[in-house]
């Protein structure tokens, strides 16, 4: 009988142990480690997000690493990142691979409108530029506009708005969005093409210094000055606004689907406003993304 009483006991405490273990290495958005691979465009939103989520929860550790925009995706598509920061529009083919690899349904989270915007140095004569402008300069040989790189969210974004393949438009490369500010007096010809979150943080003292350096050019389209402010951005009437997404490839609630889920909350979207950019989500109402 005592020995019938042992056996129930021991069995009963390895339940409770398993039990223990099993909840012990369940997956939580509350705690544990996540690496976000973002192009270096938008670094500064994404970085300020998880400074956000992980003073929200401490057991957790969120690695920003910046990868250029297409070199991201593979890597989730791989299954070798869990979340990925986008701007440009995925092919057909593209979102079928993702479906069929993470076994997921192709969602993606919006959570604020940038821009990519063209800059000049302060001294130049030039006050704006037109569509038909930037379309003839990506297919000049004279390759007046500087970009970051090749596979990175700028090209992408403006090749894809004048329905282009990257490899087939002129421009020439000074590797990373701030050092093409800060380069470009060296070529008074150029124009640098960057991403608006280089420098919008409006009170931090390296965006300050950034901005000193350059001129935006506002952009005409159809005969109308478009800016990148927070209304031409809310409007989406700037030619070349652009909406941040998150894509994920994690099936549970984790900490990659909790992150997500903070940065479109009232407080996720307070970060990006005060990053200097386009909540997606905050004035539901007013928004016109389309």
């Amino acid at each position: 009988m005592k020995n019938s009483f042992k056996l129930v006991a021991i069995f009963v405490l390895s339940i409770m142990l398993a039990s223990c273990k099993k909840e012990k290495n369940a997956p939580s958005y509350h705690k544990g480690e996540l690496t976000i691979f973002t192009d270096e465009s938008f670094q500064s939103v994404t970085e300020a997000l998880a400074d956000g989520y992980m003073i929200n929860y401490p057991d957790t550790h969120i690695k920003v690493e910046t990868k250029k925009e297409d070199l991201g995706l593979l890597d989730l598509l791989k299954g070798s990142a869990k979340a990925v920061v986008m701007s440009r529009n995925l092919t057909p083919e593209e979102i079928k691979t993702y479906e069929e690899r993470t076994d997921l349904k192709f969602l993606p989270s919006k959570f604020a409108a940038d821009a990519v915007v063209f800059v000049v140095p302060k001294d130049s004569p030039k006050e704006s530029i037109s569509m038909e402008e930037v379309n003839a300069g990506l297919m000049s040989d004279k390759k007046e506009f500087i970009f970051d790189g090749t596979n990175s969210s700028n090209l992408n974004f403006v090749a894809e708005k004048f329905k282009k393949q990257p490899k087939d438009l002129q421009f020439s490369i000074i590797p990373g969005n701030q050092k093409i500010i800060e380069e470009l007096g060296k070529y008074p010809n150029k124009i640098g093409v960057v991403g608006l979150n280089t420098f919008s943080r409006p009170y931090d003292k390296t965006s300050e210094k950034l901005r000193e350096m350059v001129k935006v050019l506002p952009v005409v389209n159809k005969g109308k000055l478009y800016n990148a402010d927070f209304e031409g951005l809310r409007t989406m009437e700037y030619p070349f606004t652009r909406v941040l997404y998150f894509l994920i490839n994690e099936g549970n609630f984790n900490i990659a689907n909790g992150f997500i889920r903070f940065s479109c909350t009232h407080l996720g979207q307070k970060i990006v406003q005060k990053e200097g950019l386009q909540p997606y989500n905050i004035y539901k109402r007013e928004v016109q993304m389309r």
